[in-house]
């Protein structure tokens, strides 16, 4: 047998990038930081799932609830309402608004136009984040505050927008984030886009429960 035919049996096979990839998230911790995340995260959703559960058993039913706000208040306020928390933090769950834009008489609409303005909300946040950036006093205490979130999209990257994106963590600091710390705005848009996803796999969802 030749030597080049010997050299080329010995020689280790190239690893794809996805196992590479792989490799450097196990490494760095970024599955842990996600698996911790979550932890952190399901016990208040799964909470907040029986207290809304309870509600609509006990006390009002949720399918009665949401027609009356139909019929009683103009959807651009509610529109507006939902792209003010979107954009601010997203403090209130959009779960919420999903159900009410499946008691609509166009769901699927809203819904597009809910998860528009999500991904509105996430860019208004995002600049937000280059604006405070400059303030140094301000700078300062979100880098305090978000000090973890900042170091893992910085270690991170992309991947993390995509678990804000998808995931029941709050969107809009996640985008504050990548923000300051002046991340690849267009990898941001592109990343993002992974909000409509979530969106329509919820509505997918909730229309059917609600």
């Amino acid at each position: 047998m030749s030597t080049n035919n010997k050299n080329k049996r010995i020689r280790p096979r190239k690893k794809s990038r996805f196992k590479l990839l792989h490799q450097y998230y196990s490494y760095t911790g970024f599955y842990a930081f996600v698996k911790d995340s979550l932890k952190k995260v399901s016990w208040p959703i799964a909470i907040f799932i029986l207290i809304l559960w309870l509600i609509h058993e006990f006390v009002l039913n949720f399918n009665d609830l949401f027609t009356t706000i139909v019929e009683t208040y103009n959807p651009l306020s509610i529109l507006a309402v939902f792209f003010a928390s979107e954009s601010i933090l997203g403090l209130i769950p959009p779960e919420i608004f999903i159900a009410w834009a499946g008691k609509t008489t166009t769901p699927w609409i809203y819904l597009a136009l809910l998860a528009s303005l999500s991904y509105l909300g996430g860019i208004l946040s995002f600049l937000m984040g280059r604006y405070l950036y400059k303030i140094p006093s301000v700078h300062d205490y979100l880098e305090v505050k978000m000090s973890k979130h900042i170091t893992m999209i910085r270690k991170w990257g992309g991947f993390l927008i995509v678990v804000g994106a998808l995931l029941p963590i709050p969107f809009a600091m996640t985008s504050i984030a990548a923000g300051l710390i002046h991340y690849k705005f267009r990898n941001y848009l592109l990343f993002g886009l992974l909000r409509f996803l979530r969106f329509f796999l919820y509505g997918l969802f909730i229309f059917n429960v609600f």
